[in-house]
């Protein structure tokens, strides 16, 4: 008997929208709501330039969102190795035709509207490398020659985001997948040859960065020895913070951000922002609405009947996490800055619409939960 046989039978599209987790959908729309909130008090009290904007992006990528939890996980699965091919096209397309925006090369104008195209890799990696996995038995994982070419997946977009530059992202990319390959049942190990190797390669590395990364890694070491320069925007993110106190200073009177001593506090210092205006209780509220989120992302891996279902869902929470984490620990000084946005809450297009396609998949996983997906690779949809 085939194993998609055994699978319940299909839903109507009614039944599919029954079927989503709506209180998770509703914890999105709250730290979304939250987010719109600190671009409104970023401008001063006003929708321009930044939360009406954010808004329409939101709504676009709600509906996105939504669309995209309806679709067979199967279907995913099928198209998986497609999306990434052409996420990877487009990133080589940046290094001929991209257009240069605050020091970096990563943006394709496509006329209405400017394309990050290693925010789409994020997500199309995570696909192409679960439909590997998913494919694969545990004796299979555990030969060395099987991983050259989920390797070769992570690496080649790497490189191509580090040309940009952008260093964030790249880190992003290989934190994403190593999760991917741990969860698949790579021996620990292997993890530990390529951390090693990597530490033998650091010296080549170091020499291979742009001036300014290396600046931003010797400022996070001693912020102080540059106070004007490299070390303004972390010594004034650490200023804000600690102002805000316990309960903060109230909404829009934040003096760090709206006085202008605050850098990109639209963007990657909003946490900052927040912290200032609504103290450490509000830092933590909003910390907790991210935990919940990932909590659910978990469970859902956790439901999920398919290894290919559990390593998307797994994937898409892990690099949510580590959105959340870079950016909150490079405001608070505990890594160097890396231009890492606060998901849901930073300014920003292709890295919102990212995020929830993202969701859609994890809320598609859940809705599509009990379907058995065979290690053929879902020839039958």
């Amino acid at each position: 008997m085939r194993e998609d046989s055994l699978n319940p039978p299909e839903f109507t599209i009614g039944q599919k929208l029954r079927n989503i987790h709506w209180f998770f959908v509703f914890l999105i729309c709250l730290t979304a709501a939250i987010g719109i909130a600190m671009l409104y008090s970023a401008a001063n009290g006003s929708f321009q330039p930044w939360a009406s904007r954010q808004l329409v992006r939101f709504g676009v990528g709600f509906i996105s969102m939504i669309a995209v939890s309806l679709i067979d996980v199967r279907i995913w699965l099928r198209f998986a190795y497609v999306l990434y091919g052409l996420s990877l096209i487009l990133l080589a397309l940046v290094e001929f035709m991209g257009f240069v925006g605050m020091g970096a090369q990563r943006w394709l104008d496509l006329g209405y509207f400017n394309l990050q195209p290693s925010e789409l890799m994020k997500i199309a990696m995570v696909l192409a490398l679960a439909r590997y996995f998913h494919s694969l038995t545990m004796e299979a994982v555990a030969r060395p020659t099987r991983l050259v070419i989920p390797l070769m997946m992570v690496f080649a977009p790497a490189a191509l985001v580090l040309r940009q530059p952008d260093l964030g992202t790249a880190l992003m990319l290989i934190m994403a997948g190593g999760a991917l390959f741990f969860v698949a049942g790579v021996r620990l190990w292997k993890f530990g040859l390529v951390f090693v190797s990597g530490l033998i390669a650091a010296p080549v590395g170091w020499q291979l960065l742009h001036d300014y990364q290396k600046r931003r890694i010797l400022t996070f070491l001693n912020p102080e020895v540059d106070p004007l320069g490299a070390g303004y925007h972390i010594i004034q993110s650490k200023i804000a913070l600690g102002s805000g106190g316990l309960l903060g200073k109230g909404f829009m009177q934040g003096t760090q951000g709206h006085l202008n001593f605050l850098p990109e506090m639209q963007t990657d210092f909003i946490f900052t922002m927040l912290a200032e205006e609504f103290g450490l209780v509000g830092g933590l509220g909003l910390l907790a609405l991210y935990t919940l989120l990932l909590m659910f992302g978990a469970i859902i891996a956790m439901r999920a009947n398919s290894q290919f279902g559990r390593l998307v869902a797994l994937g898409v929470t892990v690099t949510f996490f580590l959105y959340v984490f870079i950016n909150i620990a490079m405001v608070m000084g505990l890594i160097p800055v890396v231009g890492v946005p606060l998901p849901l809450i930073s300014y920003g297009g292709t890295a919102m619409m990212t995020l929830l396609v993202g969701f859609g998949l994890l809320i598609g996983i859940w809705v599509h939960r009990d379907v058995s997906i065979s290690r053929r690779g879902g020839d039958e949809v």
